[in-house]
C-alpha cells in the first residue's frame, strides 16, 4: 500500500509530505496507481520549484519513499503559490484514493 502523510503547521499551511510504499495494484512497471501517485507528487514538487523559484528539502529512497519539506518563512505571495500547488496535489491524490482506496491511504497531521 502507498501511504501518504500530509503535515500541516500551526497556521494550517502544508509544511511537508511523505510518500512511501508500493500499491501492488499491477506488475512492476505496469502499476497505474504507483505511476499516478509518482506523477502527481513529483509533478507538484517540480511545479513548486519551477513556478516559485524555491527549492524544498527533498529526500528519496527505496520502496517509493519521497519526503518533501517546504522552507519556513516564505514571503506571503510565494507561500500562497506553494500552498495552492500543494492543495492541488492533495485533490489529485484524493481522487486516486477514491478509486483505488485499497492501494493508497492519505493521512493528515498537525
Amino acid at each position: 500500500m502507498i501511504r501518504i502523510s500530509i503535515n500541516r503547521n500551526e497556521t494550517g499551511h502544508i509544511q511537508s509530505f511523505t510518500v512511501s510504499g508500493h500499491a501492488m495494484y499491477g506488475k512492476h512497471g505496469e502499476d497505474i496507481v504507483c505511476a499516478g501517485v509518482s506523477a502527481v507528487s513529483f509533478g507538484a514538487v517540480n511545479a513548486i520549484m519551477s513556478l516559485t523559484g524555491i527549492k524544498p528539502g527533498i529526500q528519496q529512497g527505496e520502496n517509493g519513499f519521497l519526503q518533501c519539506e517546504m522552507p519556513e518563512a516564505l514571503p506571503d505571495e510565494t507561500q500562497e503559490k506553494v500552498q495552492l500547488l500543494l492543495e492541488g496535489m492533495i485533490v489529485q491524490l484524493q481522487t486516486i484514493e477514491q478509486d483505488y482506496g485499497k492501494f493508497i491511504k492519505l493521512t493528515f497531521k498537525k
